[in-house]
């Protein structure tokens, strides 16, 4: 029991640097160099169909409403984010996308989507149950962290 342990974690801590790395070199690559990993995060943070607020997003990313405005400033200078005021409240301030935020957004889910379709390309139904089940309890576990 302890090498497969050993083994799943050592795949778990791979593909998690893997993934970084590779975002990381795939912004660099594009049209969107002027974004790091993190702000890359930050623009899925905020999301494209509903408006948060900074608040929202910082829980989302657990770091600190002073940590996310810097970001947030640097991304609204960059162009991919815009402050809204709220409709409701004039004091509340809404984050959202603008247009070349909601693009990046979408080149950068593709990737998931790619990522995903190649992990179960050809699982059957069973399999694909038990990676949601194993995911989901170490999405659960990892939870307790935050």
């Amino acid at each position: 029991m302890d090498e497969r342990v050993d083994v799943i974690n050592q795949y778990l801590v791979t593909v998690f640097n893997d993934i970084l790395t590779i975002e990381e070199s795939e912004l660099k690559k594009s049209t969107f160099n002027d974004l790091s990993i993190k702000e890359m995060h930050t623009i899925e943070a905020i999301g494209m169909y509903h408006k948060k607020t900074t608040s929202e997003v910082a829980k989302e990313l657990a770091v600190t409403t002073g940590t996310l405005t810097v970001a947030v400033n640097h991304l609204v200078r960059k162009g991919y984010v815009e402050r809204l005021r709220s409709e409701d409240d004039r004091r509340v301030v809404k984050l959202g996308l603008t247009k070349k935020g909601k693009l990046v957004f979408r080149v950068h889910q593709h990737f998931h989507k790619k990522m995903v379709q190649s992990i179960l390309q050809d699982m059957n139904g069973q399999q694909e149950d038990a990676l949601i089940s194993a995911l989901g309890k170490l999405h659960s576990f990892l939870q307790e962290f935050k």
